[in-house]
């Protein structure tokens, strides 16, 4: 549809854009981003034939967008740009009704029933319907550049050119629009080319993305090519890190503000900070730590300062055990929005714990453990999903007091598993229904937490200084909660 061919131009003989080219299809939503200066709207109004290039061809349908009169033209794009200014105070629905110019007929315009029917949509589709009699200078400016998006709309365009189109909409505003573009697009009736100052924005709703660095191209294709962290870091001139939505299949970039001057006495994580009676085991760590978890609240990635881990009763049978466990954190004074929850049939008291240490990092690991729900992993569905076993579970807690990479936080995870493996073969522990050596219960569950502070830990695996402190600290502790349970139940 839309084809831009070695364009070069800008303002008053001074060029801003130099041989910019690329192609715009039917139904795409096309994201042109880039950092202040770089040639953005200057691009969308040589698009819209506002600006003639120096150098170069637009066209529109294989034909020069400078050849389109006005009106043709508007039947074909509308625009939204980044500012609208205001010559007369309409109200919302007069604004909206003068969309409807292009495609009014004859010397004396009238406007039809099929007129008002295509406004009301519009109206309705962008929110703006129930303030439609409401004048301009009335509205907040979020919803005066709804209006303005609905006149756009009301257009019927083919194409429909974006100046930050989510500037002044609040969160909700700015997803429901996204959203409706997006279905628009998805259905062919609508090509939208947008600007965005919003990476992530940009990056969920974007089939495309041009990234504009100086007036010139530095690279146009699909998100996850164009928000790569060097890439990004370069254009913006800004530190950021590429992390991947939680629930569909595009990046987010992550700004990282500078660190403050490193303390000489960095906190540390250790055994002070644990807290042991007959009801749970508890850690409040003195700052917010970066874990992965298998909790029952706190799991997935995230950031944590407390850490429980209560006794239930071996006939603990709660449906909705994260709302009762939510209720019982909160009963104990602790936010179940910054705590990492696990449960345990075990006696807490049996608990092992070890602070372990080298030059670079050291290590803070607690471990609670009972053999009654032992399992031979490579033989657990023999097992059933469902069945009456006595109290089991290994909870594992393995706090790093260091700054540790993605992969470190999964080779740690892995290191730590394997060493509880070793544990449970070393103490004799066996799977009472296949008679071989179990490799862990029914319900373990883990968790890695770091400070962030301090040296940089990159790997985590059973050889790395990292993964030697896990691993030792891990089945000695795996090894002691095994022996103390026993030892508490003969």
């Amino acid at each position: 549809m839309i084809n831009v061919q070695n364009v070069s131009g800008g303002y008053a003989n001074k060029i801003i854009l130099h041989n910019i080219s690329f192609q715009v299809e039917e139904g795409e939503f096309f994201g042109i981003i880039g950092p202040n200066g770089s040639g953005k709207t200057t691009l969308l109004n040589m698009i819209n034939g506002i600006l003639s290039a120096y150098q170069g061809e637009i066209t529109l349908n294989e034909k020069p967008v400078t050849a389109y009169s006005a009106k043709d033209f508007a039947r074909w794009v509308a625009v939204l740009p980044q500012h609208t200014s205001q010559t007369f105070n309409y109200t919302v629905k007069e604004t909206v009704a003068l969309g409807r110019y292009a495609h009014q007929k004859g010397h004396f315009q009238s406007f039809s029933e099929a007129d008002e029917q295509v406004v009301r949509d519009v109206m309705d589709k962008t929110g703006v319907i129930t303030y439609q009699d409401a004048l301009l200078d009335q509205l907040s400016g979020g919803e005066r550049q709804r209006a303005y998006l609905a006149q756009a709309l009301a257009q019927q365009p083919k194409i429909l050119l974006l100046d930050e189109p989510t500037n002044h909409l609040d969160l909700a505003y700015q997803k429901e629009l996204l959203d409706l573009l997006k279905q628009w697009t998805a259905s062919k009736t609508l090509t939208v080319i947008s600007i965005f100052h919003d990476l992530n924005l940009a990056s969920i709703y974007c089939d495309r993305l041009l990234l504009l660095h100086r007036g010139q191209t530095k690279i146009c294709d699909h998100p996850d090519v164009v928000l790569k962290t060097k890439t990004v870091q370069e254009v913006y001139q800004t530190k950021v890190e590429k992390h991947p939505h939680p629930r569909i299949p595009k990046p987010q970039m992550m700004i990282v503000p500078e660190k403050l001057p490193a303390e000489k006495n960095l906190p540390v994580v250790n055994e002070k900070l644990l807290q042991v009676n007959d009801q749970m085991i508890y850690l409040k760590a003195p700052l917010p730590l970066k874990v992965m978890s298998s909790g029952v609240t706190g799991s997935g990635m995230g950031w944590y300062r407390t850490f429980v881990n209560r006794h239930v009763d071996k006939d603990y049978a709660e449906l909705d055990y994260q709302q009762e466990m939510m209720n019982y954190l909160t009963s104990y004074d602790f936010d179940p929005n910054e705590t990492v929850g696990m449960m345990t049939a075990v006696n807490v008291t049996d608990v092992a714990y070890q602070f372990l240490s080298t030059p670079d990092c050291s290590v803070f690991i607690v471990v609670t453990a009972g053999s009654g729900n032992a399992v031979d992993v490579a033989y657990g569905g023999e097992h059933g999903f469902c069945q009456n076993l006595s109290p089991g579970t290994i909870n594992t807690w393995v706090f790093v007091n260091g700054t540790l990479t993605d992969t470190a936080f999964i080779q740690s995870m892995m290191t730590a598993t394997e060493a509880k493996v070793k544990a449970l073969y070393d103490n004799g522990v066996l799977d009472e229904m296949t008679g071989t050596l179990a490799t862990g219960t029914s319900t373990d569950s883990i968790l890695i937490a770091a400070t962030q502070l301090g040296s940089e830990l990159s790997f985590g695996g059973s050889i790395t200084p990292l993964g030697s402190l896990i691993g030792k600290g891990v089945y000695m502790c795996t090894k002691q909660a095994l022996l103390n349970a026993k030892g508490n139940q003969s």
